[in-house]
């Protein structure tokens, strides 16, 4: 029984049947007539026109975006615990050229206005130091908590201010619109954002995500990196396929909103186990000595979280997914009840 992670979850039939109806001739690269569709389809969904440029992986579209925010020369503020630090092979840097990533605390792995302000009042402005270029945050964090639109806007006029690009990492973008019940409109572009990392693959795509543009101008530069990453597949109308489809009668939403339930589930039954609020589909646990391996033996399968001693227990990470639904999930509750 899979809590390991919402990517080892398998693509949603809809999104499937998609693939396979995108198997004909059309035009190479993002000539096709999917791949066409995909502006307009994100701009009904954000409420403003928007450049949509798909990618197959989430790290690809986290490092496009800052590539195209951040110059070689400067730096991306975000903390300490974001993807962008952590889970990626220092793509980040890779793909800017060098750009530095300058960390920040922040309790549940979110940024505040605070952290962001006094880091640029630490930096001397003289060519011995490191200049900041942008922001980046991630929503829902790392630990599975949402930003308001309010927690945005106070974030983007930061941005503003002192002229920043900011950018959103959305891995789990859905599951923080669907526990929210903000607009993607309020959470991202209408907040400052220039651009999003709109995450399906964990949400019931297959290989697709999409890089979004708020900022347009951003737009040209950016395909020819994408062609210079090595992402410009030939054949992208199997991956603009899979975005329409988990657009179309809002799939994205309904699959976070399946997804966010079942962690619910096993939240009420985690009781003051729980390390942090469960806002979206993460859940973390303190667990007691054995406690890992008991759940292990009844064929749970999850991510150990931070240290871990068997003689004194630790902590987990558990993930739910699209197609687990409250009969899926209620076996982990109630093995965690009974612990």
């Amino acid at each position: 029984m899979q809590f390991f992670s919402d990517n080892a979850a398998p693509v949603h039939p809809q999104v499937m049947q998609a693939i396979i109806d995108a198997d004909q001739i059309d035009a190479p690269y993002d000539g096709d007539a999917w791949s066409q569709k995909l502006d307009a389809a994100f701009s009904q969904v954000f409420e403003t026109e928007v450049t949509a440029i798909w990618v197959a992986t989430g790290t690809a579209a986290n490092s496009l975006a800052l590539a195209a925010l951040c110059p070689p020369h400067k730096g991306i503020i975000c903390h300490r615990l974001a993807h962008i630090e952590q889970d990626e092979c220092g793509a980040p840097g890779f793909y800017t050229h060098g750009a530095k990533l300058m960390l920040v605390d922040g309790e549940g792995a979110k940024v505040a206005p605070d952290a962001v302000t006094n880091t640029l009042a630490a930096i001397r402005d003289d060519v011995h130091q490191v200049q900041a270029a942008a922001l980046s945050v991630t929503n829902a964090s790392e630990y599975g908590l949402t930003y308001s639109p309010e927690e945005m806007a106070a974030l983007g006029a930061v941005c503003k201010e002192r002229g920043l690009g900011f950018h959103l990492d959305g891995a789990r973008f859905a599951n923080a619109v669907a526990s929210t019940g903000a607009s993607p409109a309020d959470l991202t572009w209408r907040a400052g954002v220039d651009a999003l990392s709109f995450g399906c693959v964990k949400n019931g795509a297959m290989n697709a995500e999409a890089l979004i543009l708020f900022d347009r101008d951003l737009a040209k530069d950016t395909r020819y990196r994408l062609k210079r990453a090595g992402h410009l597949m030939s054949k992208g109308r199997y991956v603009a396929a899979q975005l329409l489809a988990m657009l179309e009668g809002d799939l994205w939403l309904s699959n976070a909103r399946a997804a966010n339930a079942g962690a619910t589930l096993i939240a009420e039954a985690a009781g003051d186990r729980l390390l942090y609020p469960v806002q979206t589909n993460e859940v973390f646990l303190k667990l007691g000595p054995g406690e890992a391996d008991a759940l292990r033996a009844k064929g749970f399968d999850f991510y150990d979280w931070g240290v871990v001693m068997p003689e004194a227990g630790g902590e987990a990470r558990f993930v739910t997914s699209w197609n687990q639904d409250a009969e899926a999930v209620r076996p982990l509750a109630d093995a965690i009840a009974a612990l």
